[in-house]
C-alpha cells in the first residue's frame, strides 16, 4: 500500500486535477495533471524507490489523462479506477464462490504451493472472510464511484476516491493479514 507516502501519491494528483479543473480549462487540466505525475516520479526516482512503481503511478495518471483529453469530460479522469474496482469485485468474488478463495490461493502460492489450505476448516473460513473482505471494498467503490460518475459528480468522486482508497483499503489488508497470520500459523510451521 506504500504507507503514509503511498496515501500522499494516490492522492496528490486526484486533488490537483480537480482543483486545477475549477479554475483552468480542461487541456490545461490534462496538462497539470500530467505535469504533477512526472514531478512525483522524479521526486520518487530521487528517493531510490523501484523504477517499476515510479513510473507505473505515471504510467496511470497518463492513461487517465488520456482518457480525459479523449472523451473532453472531466469526470473521465476516474473511469479507469471504477472499472478496475468492479474487475477487482468479480475476481475476489468469483474465487469465493468457486471454493478457491483468492487470499488462499495468494497465501499458498507465496508459501511454495505445498499446503492443503483448502482442507483445513479454520483457514478455509479465514480466507472466505479476507476475500470477500476485500469483495466488500472492491465493490463498494464500484458502486459508489459509479453512481457518482453518473450524477456528474467530479469533485464527489475525487472525495470518494480519496475516502474509499486508503482507509478502506487499510481495513481488508489488516483482514488479509490475519488470515495469512492465522494459516502461517496452523499450516506453514505445523509442516
Amino acid at each position: 500500500m506504500g504507507g503514509p507516502l503511498g496515501f500522499v501519491y494516490s492522492t496528490v494528483p486526484v486533488v490537483i486535477f480537480v482543483a486545477a479543473n475549477a479554475f483552468l480549462p480542461l487541456p490545461l487540466t490534462v496538462s497539470v495533471a500530467l505535469a504533477t505525475g512526472l514531478a512525483l516520479t522524479v521526486f520518487r526516482l530521487t528517493r531510490g524507490e523501484p523504477f517499476s512503481s515510479a513510473v507505473g503511478s505515471l504510467a496511470g495518471i497518463a492513461i487517465t489523462a488520456g482518457v480525459v483529453a479523449w472523451t473532453g469530460s472531466a469526470k473521465d479522469f476516474f473511469v479507469f479506477g471504477i472499472w478496475a474496482a468492479f474487475a477487482g469485485f468479480l475476481v475476489t468474488f468469483c474465487s469465493a464462490v468457486a471454493r478457491r478463495p483468492l487470499t488462499g490461493v495468494i497465501w499458498n502460492l507465496l508459501h511454495g504451493g505445498k499446503h492443503a489450505w483448502r482442507a483445513d476448516r479454520t483457514v478455509l473460513r479465514a480466507h472466505y472472510v479476507a476475500t470477500l473482505a476485500a469483495a466488500t471494498v472492491f465493490g463498494a467503490r464500484f458502486v459508489v464511484m459509479q453512481w457518482l460518475y453518473l450524477k456528474d459528480s467530479t469533485g464527489w468522486l475525487a472525495a470518494a476516491k480519496i475516502i474509499m482508497g486508503a482507509p478502506l483499503t487499510a481495513l481488508a489488508a489488516v483482514v488479509v493479514i490475519w488470515a495469512f497470520r492465522r494459516s502461517t500459523k496452523r499450516l506453514a510451521k505445523a509442516g
